[in-house]
């Protein structure tokens, strides 16, 4: 009998890379990776005119969304990536700061605590300006 050896199994930061590409709602959204490392994540999403509520004004959910994967993109960074390749996020909580104006968002995601199974998150969500937009906590499931 045959067993994997640990260089067959893909990192965590290599699973969440790979499906932050094939997402069909990551891909809708326009959302990239811009970097990732053990328990931090930074995505973008660039303004279109689909994300706004009303002229120029970024959508409540369009920036949760982004908050929520940038979590979830911080989570898988430093899971060894065995075991069920399931996770999904069981709390979240968005503190809206100011308006989101017709530009590039940036969210940056770092891990607080990891536990066994749940990490807990901080978000931070700026303009392409540098401005905070939107903060949040998030706690997500792997496995």
């Amino acid at each position: 009998m045959t067993h994997a050896t640990d260089s067959a199994t893909p990192s965590g930061a290599e699973v969440i890379t790979e499906f932050l590409k094939h997402s069909p709602f990551v891909r809708h959204l326009g959302m990239r990776l811009e970097s990732i490392e053990p328990d931090r994540a930074r995505l973008a999403m660039p303004y279109r005119e689909e994300l706004a509520t009303i002229g120029d004004v970024v959508h409540g959910g369009a920036l949760a969304a982004l908050l929520d994967t940038a979590a979830m993109t911080a989570s898988w960074s430093a899971h060894d990536g065995s075991g069920q390749l399931r996770g999904t996020t069981v709390g979240l909580s968005v503190d809206f700061v100011a308006a989101a104006r017709g530009e590039q968002l940036i969210a940056e995601a770092r891990v607080l605590k990891r536990g066994r199974n749940l990490c807990f998150c901080e978000v931070d969500v700026t303009g392409a300006s540098g401005g905070l937009v939107a903060k949040g906590l998030v706690t997500y499931k792997l496995g």
